[in-house]
Parts: structure tokens; sequence; C-alpha cells
């Protein structure tokens, strides 16, 4: 067993006197789009080149996660979102045209994209290189400096993105800042143009509160409980390998992993069963496979382990899809039936390897279960039927939706992501996080002639006639 790494004591960082020195560089030079190009290519050439450490930091924070995985979740997504960003970025920066009111001719307006100025990313410890580059990317290429804040939960994952980005960018430019809730805290504080978060809900709460005395603006990117209905009519055993394939990625520690199953209950056991064959296929044993990943720590390790002891003292069915390894911090793929809804199980974000199944006999049912609940970050339909799906898209609102897979949607560059009340406010990725790291500020030039300027005292004749006409 890989004991939990300590956190590197170091002196208090000086984050006050960070944002000053950004904000200063800022002022003194806005980065054009030559820079931005620059900054991205070289942040890309040499991620590639330390993938390598990434990886082994991360797998030695978890005390093991699958190379695979990392690659395809926290290498992959990092270069695929920046040359995305380079691909676009000339376009995005552009200025739209925008037509003045016909009342305004031959005035004209446009939209501009200014950088915002010194913004703020707190990163999260379940995926700590992809959610602390991706948005590093996004707002370098909307033109900002930017202050980072890796999660204390991966330190050594948060040592090598502080020295990996120091060797990149001078101080004024990017800055890393290390520490536990004490410098999170502080950090939401700061007066920031624009502060990025990604974790709980509950924490969420506490950063906008920080954030709202200085009317900081958020963009919250949080979790809860994803529901995933299969229809009666879906081949159960595809059903199962791609819910499986999105639930067990990094052991479920995923925000957007399908956290409970609505189905008939004609189809329960043919789902367990499938789900046992995947595991199998694809696991043997999950406690020994290099492609399964372990609990970040023992405090969430512990969690999970409740969540199944109190289900099982309340009569629910456990179904342990392989051994767990309390040492190594393995929790192997499990399932529950018949918990209780008022079991933390059912009224928590899981986030770990377990998957509750919630008997539901009616398209009606299953829908007003899930509307009785909060907003979900994620909704999973398996579904052919198109005039029924139509109908669940009309009745569900969520962060994102996938239809027939899961998890796939959080990949697709044109297509924004984020949350939606108690999972989140405000998206990102490809144009929509240049938009979210970007004032969209709207200018209207004047002509050299306007016949407004009829409208101004002393009003009588023209104006009054002008008037009556433009409300009439």
């Amino acid at each position: 067993m890989n004991a939990q790494p300590q956190a590197v004591t170091e002196p208090r960082p000086d984050l006050a006197g960070l944002l000053r020195k950004q904000r200063a560089a800022f002022q003194t030079h806005v980065p054009n789009y030559a820079a931005r190009m620059d900054d991205l290519a070289r942040l890309r050439s040499a991620f590639k080149q330390r993938m390598d450490a990434f990886i082994a930091a991360m797998s030695a924070d978890f005390g093991r996660r699958s190379r695979h995985e990392s690659i395809l979740s926290d290498g992959f997504t990092v270069l695929h979102e920046i040359d995305h960003i380079r691909a676009n970025l000339r376009r995005w920066m552009r200025p739209v045209h925008r037509a003045a009111s016909w009342q305004f001719w031959p005035a004209r307006g446009e939209l501009r994209y200014q950088p915002l100025g010194v913004v703020g990313v707190i990163a999260p410890w379940n995926y700590p290189v992809n959610i602390a580059l991706v948005p590093l990317a996004s707002a370098l290429g909307a033109g900002n400096h930017v202050l980072l804040k890796p999660s204390e939960h991966t330190p050594r994952t948060g040592e090598l993105l502080k020295s990996f980005l120091a060797e990149l960018f001078p101080e004024e430019r990017v800055a890393t800042v290390l520490g536990g809730p004490d410098i999170a805290a502080e950090f939401a504080a700061l007066p920031l143009d624009h502060l990025f978060f990604t974790g709980s809900t509950q924490v969420g709460r506490l950063v906008m509160q920080a954030a709202a005395p200085n009317l900081t603006p958020v963009t919250l990117e949080l979790g809860g409980k994803s529901p995933t209905l299969i229809a009666d009519d879906y081949p159960i055993e595809k059903a199962a390998g791609r819910i499986a394939a999105g639930k067990f990625i990094n052991a479920g520690q995923t925000c957007i992993a399908p956290d409970y199953v609505l189905l008939s209950k004609a189809r329960i056991a043919p789902f367990v069963d499938a789900l046992r064959r995947y595991v199998t296929g694809r696991y043997d044993q999950p406690a020994a496979s290099a492609d399964y990943t372990s609990i970040v720590n023992e405090r969430q390790y512990r969690r999970l382990r409740g969540y199944l002891d109190e289900a099982r003292a309340r009569g629910a069915e456990v179904i342990e899809l392989g051994a767990h390894d309390d040492a190594a911090r393995v929790l192997a793929p499990t399932i529950v039936l018949n918990a209780p809804d008022d079991t933390k199980l059912m009224q928590d974000e899981i986030f770990g390897p377990i998957l509750p199944l919630v008997e539901a006999e009616s398209l009606e049912s299953a829908l007003a279960y899930v509307n009785a609940r909060p907003r979900p970050l994620a909704f999973y339909l398996f579904d052919e039927d198109r005039a029924r799906t139509e109908r669940v898209l009309r009745q569900v609102t969520a962060g994102g939706v996938a239809i027939n897979d899961t998890v796939l949607q959080f990949a697709q560059l044109e297509l924004p992501f984020g949350g939606v009340g108690p999972s989140g406010m405000g998206s990102y990725h490809g144009h929509q996080g240049f938009l979210t790291f970007s004032k969209e500020m709207p200018v209207f030039y004047q002509a050299r002639f306007s016949s407004l300027a009829l409208l101004r005292p002393p009003y009588r004749g023209y104006a009054d006639r002008l008037l009556r006409f433009l409300t009439r």
C-alpha cells in the first residue's frame, strides 16, 4: 500500500500580492492574438513532454490509477482542448457585427471580446490535471492572467503543476498556489475578475459566499446525483456496458458518473447479470487490476464503505461484483437494490463505484422521481424510440444529456459543459470556455448624421410627430 502523501510545507502564499502583480502586468500589456497562441503552443508542447510525469504523479496520489484512463481523461482532453482553441481563436476574437435598430440608422453595432483581467481557477482532486489545465487554457486563450489553486488532496500532482507552470510562465502571467482549505477560502475571497470553481455543491456554496462581498463573477462546476433511465425495450446488455464504462472509470470518482439507474422490476435481474459479466470481462478481479483505480484517500474510502454499511443495515441488498481491498483503498463495483430514499447513499452524490438501482414501472413514475429531486449535472437516457426520447427531453432539465451512452458529452467541444441550479452555474469547453473568460462588450457606433438629434429640447413640432410615430 502506498502511504498517503503529506502536503509539502512551504511559506504561506501572498495571494493579495500575487493578484496585485498580475493585475499590474495585465494593465501594462493585454495579451494579443500572437501572445495567446504562443502561450497555448508552449503549454501544449511542454504538457505532451511531461505527460508521463503527470500520470505517475496522479497514480501516486490515488495509490493506484489506471494509466490508460489517465491518458484518456487527463491527457487527451487537455491536448484536444488546446488544439481546438488554437484552431478557432482568431475567429473567436474577431469583432461580430450587430445591426443597430432601424430607428437609429445609419448607426451600427458590434460585439468585441475583451479579456476579463485576472481570473482564479480552483481545481478538484478527481481529475486534477484535466480540470486545472483545461480552464487555464480557456482563460489564456481569452487573454487573461491566471491564478491557479490545485487540490490539496492530490499534493504530488499539485506540486508538479506548480513547477511545470513556473517553467512556462512568469508569475505575473500564471501563478500556482498550494495549500489546504484555509488557502482555498482566502483564494475565493480575492477581488478577482472571475472565479472558476469545480467541486462539490456544499463547497460551491461556500465559494459563492466568499466571492459575494467583492461581487466576483463565478462559474461553479458542481455535481449531484445524475440519473440514468433505461427504456423497457432497450437492449439490456448494451445499456449495462455503456453505463458501467461511465460509472467505473476512475472508480466512479467522476462528477458526471451515472449515480443511479431507473428501470422496470423485470429488467433488474438481467441488468445485474450483465453488469457482472462486464466487470468480470474487463477487470477480472478489480482489487488486482491495473485498469481499476483506487479511492483517492482513506476519508473518501470510509465514506463509501459507510454508505454500504448503512444501506445494508436498513434492509437494502448489496451485491459486490468483486472483492474490496481496504489496505489499497480499492472498492469493487457494487450494486445496491431497494435502498431507502432517506439513506445517505440515496441523498448524497455517491462519487464512487456504487450503483443503486431504482424500480420504476412507467416512464411517468421515472420522470416524476427525477423531477422531484435537485436538477442534475447529467441525465442519461437509453431509448431508441425517438418520440419517447423527445418527450423525456421536454420534461427533464439537466446540466447536460447523453442519449444511449454516458459521460461522453463532456468531451464534445462544440457543446458547453456546465450545471444548472444545485449542479452549478456557467459553462465552459471550446468556444463556451472562451466566452466564459471574456467580456462580450457591446460597442455602438454613431454615424456622422443622426436623425435622433432632432429629439432634443425644445420638444415641439417635428419632435412631437416623430414621437407619435415611434410609439404608434
